[in-house]
């Protein structure tokens, strides 16, 4: 399954972690180390290679963000009935397209790496893994505000903490494998981009590297507390906050104190409601099941509608938001 010549003496280098882990982020800075090559420009979304490739199913067709996990098919290993010679072979040609043939460290970054690295490394002997985790808080309430979500919170922890407990089942058969929590990363960029450098075997190439910040997370716990506290459902937010914290911890992640605060005065309150809490998570799974059946609604309208478009219509409208994206002064008009 290996190919011979000068790709041999490649490495290829995965980025994993859940959407809305910093992990695009990451991957654009990684892909200006010395050496190093990554998917730029694919016209596809995020530059991700999953869909470059159809040897495996994308996450999209696994269920979506916030689902994908809970899906059999989203855990490949080495076992995996797909990792024939002739897949390997089509799936190196995929990527190795959009690579840049005069450097010898190729990147990729998909999320659902997190689950497919023991695939990925039986695919691609000489491979390296860069694992981010960001705070479970931050990660499923992102992906609602962005809408690339439709799961309720609850769920969203859930899954969060499948896959990462899935990949610590797998990461005891990875040869190369360089953890970090995104929290970190955005304290001290630097410092990482040179670990990861060595770890890779090149140079960290500071200049023009992607800035990073601290304030989206502090949005996301200040919500959170505010939610727990001040909500008129903060019963529910309780609940799932003390049914997860033990999971959580063990990982490194709290709940009760997502910023290190002392604020485990709720827990108490919640351990005494448990039938409440319950009831809450069912209301919320409820809510979660219109928003998709609307969300999915909509999607449907806009793809007929689009369909019954002329082609000549179509090129037009396009024309006109690719001006109002290039001169937002002109959107108006547009």
């Amino acid at each position: 399954m290996i190919e011979g010549g000068e790709r041999q003496c490649r490495k290829y280098v995965f980025v994993c972690g859940l959407q809305r882990s910093g992990t695009s982020v990451l991957a654009r800075n990684l892909g200006k180390l010395e050496n190093c090559t990554g998917f730029r420009n694919t016209g596809v979304v995020e530059d991700e290679g999953q869909y470059l490739q159809d040897v495996y199913p994308t996450n999209n067709e696994l269920g979506g963000t916030g689902w994908y996990g809970f899906n059999p098919r989203a855990h490949l290993t080495e076992a995996s009935e797909l990792l024939t010679p002739r897949n390997v072979t089509r799936l190196r040609e995929s990527w190795h397209k959009y690579w840049e043939e005069n450097k010898s460290i190729c990147l990729e970054k998909t999320p659902s790496n997190l689950l497919m690295t023991r695939f990925l490394q039986a695919a691609f002997p000489n491979s390296y893994f860069i694992v981010v985790r960001r705070h479970p808080i931050a990660v499923s309430m992102a992906n609602q505000r962005w809408k690339k979500s439709t799961a309720s919170l609850h769920v969203g922890f859930e899954h969060w903490l499948r896959c990462y407990e899935l990949f610590e089942g797998d990461k005891k058969h990875l040869k190369h494998v360089y953890e970090l929590k995104y929290e970190d990363y955005i304290e001290n960029p630097a410092r990482y981009h040179q670990e990861i450098a060595t770890f890779i075997g090149t140079r960290a190439m500071n200049e023009g590297m992607e800035e990073v910040s601290g304030a989206h997370n502090k949005r996301y716990f200040d919500r959170w507390m505010q939610l727990m506290t001040q909500s008129s459902f903060r019963k529910y937010y309780q609940y799932i906050a003390v049914k997860y914290e033990s999971r959580f911890v063990s990982l490194g992640y709290s709940l009760i104190r997502p910023a290190g605060k002392n604020d485990d005065v709720l827990l108490p309150a919640v351990s005494a409601s448990e039938w409440i809490g319950r009831l809450s998570c069912a209301g919320a799974d409820f809510h979660a099941f219109l928003w998709r059946a609307g969300t999915r609604a909509r999607g449907q309208t806009k793809r007929a509608i689009r369909k019954s478009l002329p082609p000549a219509l179509k090129e037009r409208l396009k024309g006109l938001l690719r001006t109002a994206q290039k001169h937002p002064d002109k959107a108006n008009v547009a």
